[in-house]
């Protein structure tokens, strides 16, 4: 959905024609097959929110392959794994529900899917509102079985390319994956020594 600041910087900056091309060419509605499968190969997608005064938060998920699923062309979901407690994802999403989630292909195809939308917080036995067969939540909760808290669906509205050109093409090395670990070690410390720093230091 276009925003009135896209149009006034089009015609400000001179590119209406150039982003007149890229809605009609690149620019769904809806989630196409392409599209489909190629969210099915993601081990990772960051995903932006804000709360009702549109403070923002960007994070990072990621699992296995087609973690994030795809109910049908206009609905995703993924899990929500143990974090730090902090809920500040979800606790967006309880207040503002416009989600942006990025797909970034750094291996394959260095290439990138925004898929923008409405999201919502479901527990683990509310996922028959998603009119899925008991077969399949079945498999989900077997697929997932405790790591999933609870499960973020998105109704679609935006789906559309990120380019290639300034995608880095990275090397994927194999690494230990501790679910749901609460071990210091394992999440990476006070890496940044925020514990240790005054928070009154100015620069």
């Amino acid at each position: 959905m276009m925003s009135n600041g896209e149009r006034l910087l089009q015609k400000k900056y001179g590119t209406e024609k150039k982003a007149t091309a890229f809605y009609d060419n690149q620019f769904l509605s809806y989630l196409n097959q392409h599209m489909s499968s190629f969210i099915a190969e993601q081990e990772m997608v960051f995903i932006s929110t804000s709360d009702r005064s549109g403070n923002c938060d960007a994070s990072f998920r990621a699992g296995t392959a087609g973690f994030v699923r795809v109910v049908d062309n206009k609905t995703l979901l993924y899990p929500e794994y143990q974090g730090n407690g902090v809920m500040a994802s979800l606790g967006n999403i309880s207040e503002n529900p416009h989600i942006g989630l990025m797909f970034i292909d750094f291996f394959d195809h260095s290439i990138g899917l925004h898929v923008n939308g409405e999201a919502s917080i479901l527990e683990r036995d509310q996922l028959s509102s998603l009119a899925l067969s008991a077969e399949k939540i079945k498999e989900l909760n077997e697929v997932e079985g405790d790591r999933a808290l609870q499960w973020v669906a998105i109704r679609v509205e935006e789906a559309y390319i990120h380019c290639s050109k300034h995608i880095p093409k990275l090397k994927k090395e194999d690494k230990e994956i501790r679910w749901g670990t609460d071990n210091n070690k394992f999440k990476g410390g006070d890496f940044f020594k925020a514990k240790l720093s005054n928070k009154d230091d100015n620069f």
